[in-house]
């Protein structure tokens, strides 16, 4: 069996190497952890706010299907108008 040549970096480390050059990447990743914390928090101390978390979380994820769908139909007129 032949030696396997070792990579030069690997590829995560050269994401993460580029990450921590950006000082905002990481509060980027720092501020939904908190925001979802303080939900959590919220949620104890008031059960019923879990049900207008949900609906609203289902509402937006609706908003963003429908978008999508929108932007997909876009996209699916213009490759039809090229390819005729």
């Amino acid at each position: 069996m032949a030696d396997p040549t070792p990579m030069p970096m690997c590829p995560m480390a050269e994401t993460c190497k580029a990450m921590m050059k950006k000082p905002l990447s990481g509060f980027s990743m720092i501020v939904p952890g908190i925001v979802l914390i303080v939900l959590g928090v919220v949620v104890i101390i008031e059960p019923r706010i879990l049900a207008w978390l949900v609906a609203i979380a289902l509402i937006v994820m609706g908003l963003v299907i429908l978008m999508l769908a929108r932007f997909m139909r876009k996209i699916g007129r213009r490759f039809h108008t090229l390819h005729e």
